[in-house]
């Protein structure tokens, strides 16, 4: 956890899921200056006398260091070379504020927890709580999710209650609420246990999920909720990443990630990307 403007936040977490190596990257930059002759990887040079075999590109993407990438990166800023080395994360626990954030990167490659098809168990904890212990029920339950990057116990009953307002202004308002809220099978649950919230909200969980419900609630949340996502950057791409998200200027959680993501990209593309302190 950390403490910003008074409010406690808990921190992302990243792992990285794959990489492709730098290999493949140093062959693009020879094949540019025909150059392959001078490589100090072995299967490199080999590349000038025969097309790579099974065993050759397995060779390829082991390699560790390349001194013409070094230079060209550093020397030369000839960067459209590192768009041939790819890396994937997975993120867990950043919020979709970040996420709006990360949209702004436009060579990537994300796919992200859907709001559409993973808001079940907050409706339903609603749903349940109009069948017994009203607003109390509906903030335990949801605080017991953990949903929120905020961590503070109190701001995060404020966040719910105000999510209980917008969800008890809206089911007075639409004419059939159940309908939006609850699949089709599901509605004879709300006459079994009309009346033992609790008992609802298990049996509502149990049951089949309602498809897209946060079709018709997306409203009721804010940039605080925790999003999971898995994101790919080629490495030119993670340079410019880096670059402006590392930096005391970058939104605060949005730098917390990307420290994450370097914290646990191998040393052989940071040395390409990051210049050294």
């Amino acid at each position: 956890m950390q403490e910003v403007y008074g409010i406690e936040y808990s921190k992302p977490k990243v792992v990285l899921l794959q990489q492709t190596g730098i290999g493949v990257a140093e062959a693009a930059a020879r094949t540019c200056y025909d150059s392959f002759a001078n490589s100090e990887n072995e299967v490199i040079k080999d590349i000038e006398g025969a097309l790579p075999d099974t065993q050759m590109c397995q060779e390829i993407n082991a390699i560790e260091e390349s001194e013409l990438l070094d230079d060209l990166a550093w020397t030369y800023f000839h960067h459209s070379i590192l768009e041939h080395a790819n890396l994937s994360y997975l993120v867990r626990g950043t919020s979709r504020g970040v996420l709006q954030e990360h949209a702004r990167h436009r060579i990537q490659a994300i796919s992200v927890r859907s709001t559409r098809y993973t808001m079940s168990s907050v409706i339903n904890a609603f749903v349940a709580s109009l069948h017994g212990g009203g607003k109390a029920f509906f903030i335990d339950k949801v605080l017991g999710f953990d949903m929120f990057v905020t961590a503070n116990k109190e701001y995060n009953t404020i966040e719910i209650g105000a999510m209980y307002e917008k969800l008890m202004y809206q089911s007075n308002i639409v004419e059939d609420f159940y309908s939006i809220a609850v699949a089709k099978s599901s509605i004879e649950l709300l006459d079994i246990y009309a009346n033992d919230a609790e008992a609802l909200f298990a049996a509502l969980q149990e049951g089949k999920k309602k498809r897209n419900v946060g079709d018709a609630f997306k409203h009721i949340i804010s940039d605080n909720v925790k999003v999971d996502m898995v994101v790919t950057f080629n490495l030119r791409s993670l340079k410019n990443y880096f670059t402006l998200r590392d930096s005391g200027a970058a939104f605060f959680q949005i730098r917390w990630l990307a420290q994450e993501m370097m914290r646990v990209t191998p040393q052989k593309y940071l040395d390409l990307i990051v210049k050294k302190k």
